[in-house]
């Protein structure tokens, strides 16, 4: 799920960062090892690099929980003393056919890697990355307005979608 993408901004001020992310444990269903290696990889390579710009403030590095409740993708953001500075829900209807059709070719992945050929496995990796392209695409322009965050942020960040929408 999380791969390396094109970073499209340099390195951001310290304040416009994320220095904490968490998957809110009751958003969480039992998923396979790949997912939780994926949520594992994508909250490391977050912390690592990231840009994150609560728009209208100025109150960073912040500190994301994510959850799923009612249909809707909720931030919840707090600064870096832990005092909160937004909260909001994004809804999950505008993800619903390409986090499917992004499980579904995962999954095709995942097999594909026990048995396709080299060619086989790329020419699946290649759909895989671009659904997760444009999954974070539309996270970015979901995100407007609230929170600024680069492409490399974005990719995670849908990573992170997608695992809290598993339903394995």
């Amino acid at each position: 799920m999380a791969t390396s993408g094109t970073s499209d901004r340099s390195e951001p001020p310290p304040i416009h960062r994320l220095i904490e992310v968490h998957l809110d444990e009751a958003s969480l269903s039992t998923y396979s090892r790949d997912v939780e290696h994926e949520r594992q990889v994508a909250i490391y390579d977050l912390l690592q690099q990231n840009v994150f710009e609560v728009v209208g403030m100025d109150r960073g590095p912040y500190r994301l929980t994510l959850s799923v409740a009612e249909n809707r993708l909720l931030f919840d953001i707090a600064d870096h003393q832990h005092q909160q500075c937004a909260v909001f829900g994004l809804s999950l209807s505008p993800f619903r056919r390409l986090v499917k059709d992004y499980f579904l070719i995962c999954e095709s992945y995942y097999q594909a890697i026990k048995t396709a050929t080299p060619s086989q496995i790329e020419a699946i990796d290649m759909g895989r990355r671009g659904l997760h392209n444009e999954g974070s695409e539309l996270l970015r322009a979901r995100l407007k307005g609230k929170v600024e965050v680069d492409f490399d942020t974005a990719r995670r960040l849908f990573t992170l979608l997608c695992v809290l929408h598993w339903r394995g």
